[in-house]
């Protein structure tokens, strides 16, 4: 192995410029700075992350076939870098973050909310998992109704140790038993999980099976929530 590869394999695949365009990108989130900086922008965040999403795509398939990792730029699993400020308090226009979703091939309609895995990369915030997120009101009434009549997958689940995150609604959901042994889990809106990752482990050259683990993880609820919904695993 020469010199070059050599150190891109002991740096991994993201580089630490990947943190510092970040922290600055939050110290001058205006569309000055970002247009007089968008190459490092390209060579030090979005490229790294792009062949990082290209390597993934063969450890998610050793998780699932029907779940994709695009690298492409555009329209791929990368998420834009711009902000939809049309309906928000806050005007600034970036991102400070970067972040990837990986669908499910069969509900790409549902974009991120169907069923998928996530990776989130943030300077001191970084993580990775997997779920359903915000679901469409029919998606999120199937898979309550998984829950309420396969009571005993659902809490396999939970016993395994897997904690689920999300909002959840102060009361059980209208058509659904109070009394019911789930009954606190009926009331989610989302149902995810995810894994933590230090600045240091998002750099280091093992990233990408800290990641692929993650996802592992998060693969059994990943599974319930993809027959809930009809599709396959």
């Amino acid at each position: 192995m020469s010199q070059k590869g050599k150190a891109a394999k002991e740096q991994g695949l993201l580089g630490p410029g990947l943190f510092r365009f970040l922290k600055d990108l939050k110290a001058h989130n205006d569309r000055e700075w970002f247009t007089e900086h968008k190459p490092r922008y390209e060579t030090e965040a979005r490229d790294p992350m792009l062949r990082f999403i290209g390597a993934f795509s063969g450890p998610l398939s050793s998780i699932s076939r029907h779940f994709m990792a695009d690298p492409r730029p555009s329209g791929g699993s990368l998420f834009r870098i711009y902000r939809d400020t049309r309906f928000a308090k806050d005007k600034t226009p970036y991102k400070t973050h970067l972040a990837a979703h990986f669908p499910h091939r069969a509900a790409i309609a549902g974009g991120v909310h169907g069923p998928g895995f996530y990776l989130h990369l943030e300077p001191g915030g970084s993580f990775a998992g997997g779920g359903l997120w915000h679901p469409e009101p029919e998606a999120l009434f199937q898979v309550r109704q998984a829950i309420a009549t396969k009571p005993a997958a659902w809490k396999a689940l939970r016993k395994s140790g897997l904690e689920i995150e999300g909002d959840a609604l102060q009361r059980v959901p209208q058509g659904f038993g109070a009394d019911h042994p789930c009954a606190e889990d009926l009331k989610l809106k989302d149902f995810y999980t995810t894994t933590s990752f230090t600045n240091a482990q998002v750099l280091a050259p093992d990233f990408l099976d800290q990641v692929t683990q993650a996802c592992q993880k998060a693969a059994p609820l990943v599974a319930f929530l993809c027959k809930a919904l009809d599709l396959p695993w």
